[in-house]
């Protein structure tokens, strides 16, 4: 019984699920910085540029911050 067991065990590992895929980074990019604009504070658009200051997205949020200091 012993073998039926270790079958059964291989056959559930074989379909147990996996990682999903990787997440679009553009899309995680996007999000944030919806999430600064959202906010709208200085400290929120001067983290999104610290964090992906050669993203598109960086200019935009660079205006935002001219438009802040108004």
């Amino acid at each position: 019984m012993t073998g039926k067991a270790n079958a059964d065990e291989r056959d559930k590992a074989l379909r147990a699920p996996t990682v999903p895929p990787a997440r679009d980074p553009s899309a995680a990019v996007a999000e944030e910085y919806e999430f600064a604009r959202r906010k709208g504070t200085v400290e929120a658009f001067e983290l999104f540029i610290a964090r992906h200051g050669d993203d598109p997205l960086a200019e935009k949020a660079r205006a935002e911050l001219k438009r802040l200091a108004r």
